[in-house]
């Protein structure tokens, strides 16, 4: 049970272990998630920014070998549901519950007052078995919070290493003001959900998956273009190296493999687009040396 946002490597283990479980006990490997995030119900003004779409965690938990996903809607209704109905209705009555595996600090129900040992104790009344996994760490503890750290200072390199794939941001392909493609570097515009986490600003080695499933190099720009606007909002352009095609309105996966430099204003329109063709150059190399394909959110 959990958000799993951003199915990172300490959900990945918890994943495994029930997959383990349930085909050493011959029973079916189910994962019970939230969605939207507690906290955006709870306290909205400290909801984070989520790592993953819904359909991304989705996808990532189905990929571990997880057969059935619960997706419980969290609402005012979940909220003050105590521990103990949220057992009996969900893994008692709605699951059957034969064995559940949580991380050691997992807490849910009214005011967190459920945990573990409140697992436990239900699990010896309705005859299942409560596994505490331990949390997983190389030094410092893989969370979902550490993710959103490491992306919002621009460090993709260290965000990947906790959720062992490169961030990536899903989303739909929206018409721009074609600024890139006068200057030679025509760029999809990415339209995310308010709520999507987004990389600090800055230029960003990438690469890109299309609609028919292939991945492309790419340059991304997150920032707000300073060469041209003095204010507005946040932008995600991706120019695909070498790409040929319409990409409006399709959904495209944009996996950041490492930061090349942060935004700025040059001197002049010209001086632009000879860092704009560095920046190319940069991605392109940093592309070819990750390998042939980003593992994405899927593993």
């Amino acid at each position: 049970m959990g958000v799993f946002d951003g199915v990172h490597r300490g959900h990945q283990a918890l994943l495994d272990r029930v997959v383990e479980l349930a085909t050493t006990r011959d029973e079916r490997p189910v994962v019970v998630t939230f969605d939207p995030h507690p906290l955006s119900v709870l306290h909205p003004q400290r909801a984070p920014r989520m790592v993953a779409t819904l359909d991304q965690r989705l996808e990532a938990i189905g990929s571990r070998g997880i057969e059935v996903v619960r997706v419980l809607t969290f609402d005012e209704f979940l909220a003050v549901e105590t521990a103990s109905s949220f057992i009996e209705r969900v893994l008692v009555h709605d699951l059957r519950a034969a064995d559940v595996v949580v991380g050691e600090d997992f807490r849910f129900g009214h005011d967190r007052r459920g945990d573990v040992d409140a697992l436990r104790t239900a699990g010896r009344d309705h005859d299942f078995l409560v596994e505490a996994h331990r949390l997983v760490g190389d030094g410092r503890r893989f969370s979902s919070t550490a993710v959103r750290s490491e992306v919002a200072s621009g460090d993709v390199t260290r965000a990947a290493g906790v959720l062992g794939h490169p961030f990536t941001l899903r989303g739909v392909v929206v018409p721009g003001d074609e600024r890139g493609r006068e200057l030679g570097f025509p760029t999809a515009n990415l339209d995310v959900a308010p709520s999507q986490l987004l990389p600090a600003e800055g230029v960003y080695a990438a690469r890109v998956r299309v609609p028919d499933g292939g991945w492309w190099a790419a340059a991304v720009s997150v920032g707000r273009r300073p060469q041209f606007y003095d204010a507005g909002g946040l932008l995600v352009e991706a120019h695909l190296i070498d790409f040929r095609g319409d990409l409006y309105r399709q959904r495209i996966d944009v996996s950041f493999l490492a930061r090349l430099r942060g935004q700025a204003a040059f001197g002049s329109v010209g001086d632009l687009v000879t860092q704009m063709h560095a920046d190319v150059d940069a991605a392109r190399a940093h592309v070819a040396a990750y390998g042939d394909e980003p593992s994405s959110l899927l593993g």
